[in-house]
């Protein structure tokens, strides 16, 4: 994975609460094994109508929020089953970085682990977002992972929490083969002093 330091993005609002993987990524396109692909399919049910016309009424169809890269959204986003496609098909569709009031639990360390940031805020701070985001064509957001702050270019600068553990795998782009592979030397000694041990029948 990419280290991930600082991101600046477009913003697209998201607004509702409950998005569960089904709609995320619905369960007709699960069949592929590679992570690539998925993200033509993201919020499938709800970009395009039952005949593939595109629904214009939703925000990823719409022209002004065309290339975002932060989405906005709701409480108990990524809720529903455990699918990792989800947080494929969002970072494969363009999007670094999600920001929500809550997450269910394996959406949100599934993101870690494919290299998206999820941040959560307050209710009041991510109605504000919104705020800014439909009052302003062209919004965007910074994300400083280092400092742990999110700023527009509107006087806006937010603080917000997270795991130390799970920030430095996004800072050093590590995921978990990746932090397995840093002991490297220690695995390869180890084998090579047990290697003597190995009875083959």
């Amino acid at each position: 994975m990419e280290e991930f330091k600082e991101f600046t993005g477009l913003v697209v609002p998201v607004d509702r609460v409950n998005v569960d993987t089904d709609a995320i990524i619905p369960k007709q396109f699960l069949k592929r094994i590679e992570r690539t692909g998925f993200g033509q399919y993201l919020f499938f049910e709800w970009r395009f109508f039952e005949n593939g016309d595109v629904n214009p009424d939703f925000n990823l169809n719409k022209e002004r929020y065309k290339g975002a890269s932060v989405l906005i959204s709701r409480a108990n986003f990524g809720c529903g089953s455990s699918r990792e496609h989800a947080p494929w098909a969002i970072m494969d569709y363009g999007f670094k970085v999600v920001i929500a009031p809550s997450y269910a639990d394996i959406f949100y360390n599934n993101c870690f682990k494919n290299g998206i940031l999820p941040i959560v805020l307050s209710e009041e701070q991510v109605e504000d977002l919104f705020q800014r985001t439909n009052a302003n064509e062209g919004y965007t957001l910074s994300v400083d992972l280092v400092a742990k702050t999110l700023n527009d270019n509107h006087g806006l600068k937010i603080n917000f929490e997270l795991d130390e553990h799970r920030r430095q795998f996004l800072l050093q782009g590590l995921d978990d083969i990746g932090l397995t592979l840093q002991h490297s030397d220690e695995i390869t000694a180890y084998e090579a002093k047990h290697k003597s041990r190995i009875v083959f029948k």
